[in-house]
């Protein structure tokens, strides 16, 4: 299962922008759903659209998806966590950016105010495809580090050589 989704990913880059969007969407759901986190596909709310949310430890976590070729900007960060704090006071939001963040979205999203997002990016997920470290393991250890730092987003690969 987790080959043929690392084949799925990597075919996701060859799609035109339009359709690798949605693409990227389902394939996360699949992705969630083969680590057994309950995922559920996108869903509209009045006056917004959640891509999906998935459980985990008995949190459920809200999720926004992008796949651009620029990285993700601070602007974006903050809409998302606007959705997430509109919610339950125990929700929590994964932000997944294909191309990343960039390094004023990180430094600035980390400054003033708490933080209710953790972030994950292309490089994570195929870290997670190879067997580096589970699904789950990255999304706990990605919200400790957040709860400890709050910093929103720290790589697969550092939180697995740390």
């Amino acid at each position: 299962m987790i080959s043929n989704l690392k084949s799925e990913f990597i075919a996701l880059t060859s799609l035109d922008p339009h359709k690798r969007g949605y693409a990227f969407q389902d394939f996360l759901v699949r992705l969630f759903d083969a680590f057994v986190l309950q995922p559920k596909k996108s869903f509209r709310i009045v006056g917004e659209e959640i891509d999906g949310s998935f459980d985990l430890n008995q949190d459920t976590y809200l999720m926004e998806a992008k796949w651009h070729a620029e990285q993700t900007a601070e602007a974006d960060l903050l809409i998302f966590s606007g959705k997430v704090s509109g919610k339950a006071i125990w929700s929590r939001g994964l932000f997944v950016s294909y191309s990343g963040f960039t390094q004023q979205a990180l430094k600035a999203f980390a400054v003033g105010k708490p933080t209710n997002l953790i972030g994950m990016d292309g490089q994570d997920i195929f870290f997670i495809l190879e067997g580096r470290m589970t699904l789950q393991e990255a999304i706990i250890a990605k919200a400790r580090r957040a709860a400890e730092t709050n910093s929103f987003f720290t790589s697969v690969f550092e939180l697995a050589n740390h």
